[in-house]
């Protein structure tokens, strides 16, 4: 069995290279925790404590339990019923993770700082650091503060510096600036670091960039210390106030150029940030695979994510590498302009390679022949930039193995890999750190001053490189507007794109994005509109069959599509967008006349969680509300699918409610939070329970549809008692009870008078308790409903052992168990 697992960024694991839906959060937190601990045992009451804090629910110890059975049948899917768990052992009073340390992010990460290889210092930080995909269990805040947690942190900040170090000492002072910058950014008051960055700043003559970092540090370290800067910030700032600083700087003797060598590359991009890995690998991926062949590599990813600069940044710094030249060309695949055809590229660059113009033949075979002939045994980069299909590139591919082909476009040009053995880099978009850092470096003091609106401007922004550029100028353009107000004007999503508009049809959001669309055929561009109406975060193949009303197959296939020019991003078997291209998805959708969710996709999602809760819970299906079967494609579930589908889904089920309650669909929030109390319940998911029923419930209300707020207000109560909210819970079941009178429900009476039994039980209320019981057992036998009569005979054979009533407690569990054999209820009579 191959288990791998990340924490070092969003928590994730994959079994066989297949990832897995860890569940809700603290099933993950569980996972985390085992983590931590570095293959020690963790006792329950360390798991609880992390958990819960000194405030644990009364069945905490169950929940723990039902979090570990859950992950061990996700981790372990062939172990056998009963036999010993090998991935999650208990121990005593323990669990332990047992899963080899190299098959774990940080332990890896750990071993390669503590102890590097053969290779090197920096090869090891290299790869440790390449690791590193945000901050620590990035998408669980329950963990962010745990002690193991921010030594992680401390523990990466310190493999930056020795990185920037090494990297500085060796005259890579772009990369020792990278590192310094997030290594400073992480702590910004640890002088030593703000040091090494300012040295670093110096080195690369960014002498104005030392100054205001110097002096924006100063003036932080007055106002959260109230103290001056040490004496190493201090030696830092003398230095390069010092003519000699100049020494420090790193370059090379001048390079004579051979005039005649092209060198094409457009000018590096200023104020380059982040993308350390991405250049690592870029290293790494144009060296040839075999001899005699040409390094490929496709550089591909949604628009605005930075293709362009990236190439550019890496060219100028591997320059050295191709010393007979640099060819580069923008292809216009996605531009307002036509796409520059092959002939035309081929003519421009045997020109550029030495060729008059008037022998550069007419025919585009002739033209690449001649093309491959002057390119042989010449050590060069040919950047083909912006390109729209493999035909377009085909031409222009040389026929020796002495250059290399960098190509950058939206379209993974699978054709390329497939037959030319291209490899591929995907470009994401900016990591968290990376975007502040770009931020910080275009307006300066701003995001110092204001960092949490620094991080939803950054977030608003998708942390696409040209968003952030933008959002940054217009910053400056509201200046001296605070930070927060600029955030609070883009928080409008039907203005973001208004306001992220230059005017530049080359840097403006919405025109490049729909360089994109406009190629899209009209089943995969009616897909990709319709998810900017989806209030969720991404899609199964069934979910965007259910928002494009057609089959299955021919959704997956725009989704395909869509994922192939990067207009979705593909997680397993889930699409989902970031918030700009929704955006401006959802301005399309309207624009063309598709203005709310097809109500098809709310009648899927609440049919299927039906489907999906009778399969787990069968004995309560009478509980819950008949639901129609939809039309279109369905999911299977059975026993080892139901709950996963609706652990991925969870999130859609309530952004779909929510929606839906907005936008006056009452009956979607109503029957779907009755559908799905128990599973949010069992879950743990509280949260999502409240926000859901909340929503309900004002939903019934606005109908009005009493009889679904009656039960409703109890579900609220139900999931109350489940957080310790007593005092929350009875005021909630006490309105339910007496809205159940006034409608004459009698099934939700029995139900409020139970729980309010439970709720005075648990807090000590033995009277009370017995009072509630003892009305909700009359009205069940008023209502001749045997099974609840049953189950509240005994709730209050219970309550009566505890107030040392004997004698009664034994003829209420001798009734209890009476009725049980006359239904043949084997469960409640056990």
């Amino acid at each position: 069995m191959t288990l791998r697992i990340q924490v070092l960024g969003p928590m994730r694991a994959w079994l066989h290279d297949e990832p897995l839906l860890l569940g809700p959060p603290a099933q993950r937190a569980v996972l985390g925790l085992l983590v931590l601990a570095g293959g020690q045992p963790v006792g329950l009451a360390g798991l609880i404590d992390a958990l819960w804090g000194d405030q644990p629910p009364a069945s905490a110890v169950n929940i723990l339990q039902t979090h570990v059975k859950r992950l061990r049948r996700l981790l372990e899917p062939g172990r056998a019923p009963h036999s010993r768990s090998e991935v999650l052992p208990y121990l005593g009073d323990s669990y332990r993770l047992g899963v080899p340390a190299d098959q774990i992010d940080i332990m890896r990460f750990r071993r390669l700082v503590r102890h590097p290889a053969d290779g090197g210092e920096v090869a090891a930080l290299t790869e440790a650091l390449a690791l590193w995909q945000g901050q620590p269990f990035a998408d669980l805040p329950l963990l962010a503060e745990h002690p193991r947690v921010l030594s992680i942190v401390v523990e990466h900040r310190a493999a930056l510096g020795r990185y920037g170090a090494a990297m500085l000492a060796a005259g890579a002072v772009d990369r020792a600036i990278s590192a310094f910058e997030e290594a400073a950014a992480a702590e910004p008051l640890d002088e030593r670091g703000q040091a090494r960055l300012l040295r670093a700043y110096a080195a690369a003559g960014l002498r104005a960039q030392a100054f205001t970092t110097y002096h924006a540090v100063r003036r932080r370290l007055a106002d959260e210390l109230g103290v001056a800067p040490g004496q190493e910030l201090t030696a830092a700032y003398q230095e390069i106030l010092d003519e000699d600083s100049r020494a420090h700087v790193l370059t090379g003797p001048p390079i004579a150029v051979d005039r005649t060598v092209p060198a094409e590359l457009m000018a590096d991009v200023p104020l380059f940030t982040g993308r350390a890995y991405e250049l690592g690998e870029l290293d790494r991926l144009t060296i040839a695979p075999e001899p005699d062949t040409s390094a490929i590599v496709v550089v591909s990813g949604t628009a605005g994510v930075g293709k362009t600069a990236l190439a550019t940044r890496w060219a100028h710094r591997a320059r050295d590498r191709f010393p007979d030249g640099r060819l580069y060309i923008d292809l216009r695949g996605y531009d307002q302009e036509q796409p520059v055809a092959p002939s035309a590229a081929l003519a421009r660059f045997l020109r550029s390679l030495g060729l008059p113009g008037e022998q550069v033949p007419g025919d585009v075979e002739e033209r690449a022949a001649r093309y491959r002939s002057l390119l042989a045994g010449r050590r060069m980069l040919i950047l083909l930039d912006n390109a729209a299909s493999v035909d377009q590139i085909r031409p222009l591919l040389p026929g020796s193995s002495d250059s290399v082909v960098l190509v950058t476009s939206r379209d993974r040009l699978h054709g390329l890999v497939v037959r030319h053995g291209a490899r591929r880099l995907e470009l994401d978009v900016l990591r968290r750190e990376d975007a502040l850092a770009l931020l910080r470096r275009l307006v300066g003091e701003w995001v110092t001053a204001e960092t949490g609106a620094a991080e939803a401007l950054a977030a608003q922004c998708a942390r696409l490189p040209l968003a952030v550029r933008i959002a940054a100028e217009l910053v400056h353009l509201r200046a001296p507007v605070a930070l927060a107000e600029v955030v609070g004007e883009l928080a409008d999503h039907r203005r973001r794109l208004d306001l992220l508009c230059t005017g530049d049809p080359r840097s403006d959001i919405g025109v490049v994005f729909s360089w994109s669309y406009r190629d899209l055929p009209p089943d995969a561009a009616r897909m990709f509109r319709l998810l900017g109406l989806h209030p969720g975060t991404d899609v199964d193949g069934f979910g965007a069959s259910a928002l494009l009303g057609g089959e299955e197959a021919t959704a997956r296939e725009c989704l395909e599509l869509l994922a192939d020019r990067h207009q979705v991003q593909r997680n397993g078997d889930r699409y989902g967008m970031h918030d700009l291209l929704r955006a401006y998805a959802k301005d399309l959708a309207v624009r063309n006349g598709e203005v709310d969710l097809p109500c098809r996709v709310l009648k899927f999602y609440l049919y299927t969680a039906s489907t999906a809760m009778d399969v787990l819970y069968p004995a309560e299906r009478d509980r819950r509300p008949r639901v129609p079967r939809p039309a279109g494609a369905l999911p299977a579930l059975d026993d080892s699918t139901a709950l996963a589908w609706l652990d991925a889904e969870r999130a859609n089920l309530v952004a779909t409610a929510v929606h839906a309650a907005e936008h006056g669909q009452a009956w979607y929030p109503v029957q779907l939070a009755l559908v799905l109390l128990r599973y949010l319940e069992s879950g743990g998911h509280y949260a999502d329970a409240v926000t859901l029923h909340e929503h309900a419930l004002r939903a019934a209300e606005s109908v009005p549809d009493h009889r679904s707020a009656v039960h409703l207000r109890i579900n609220l109560g139900v999931v109350a008692i489940q957080q310790g909210r007593y005092a929350e819970a009875s005021a909630e079941l006490q309105r339910a009870l007496e809205l159940a009178n006034e409608v004459g429900d009698d099934s939700a009476g029995v139900r409020a008078l139970g729980k309010l039994g439970h709720v005075y039980q648990w807090q000590g209320r033995h009277p009370e308790a017995a009072r509630m019981l003892a009305g909700a057992i009359a009205l069940a036998r008023h209502t001749d409903a045997r099974g609840t009569e049953a189950r509240g005979l005994g709730n209050l054979g219970r309550v009566r052992l505890r107030q040392g009533r004997y004698a009664d407690a034994a003829e209420d569990l001798r009734a209890s168990v009476a009725i049980c054999r006359d239904i043949g209820d084997a469960v409640g009579e056990a």
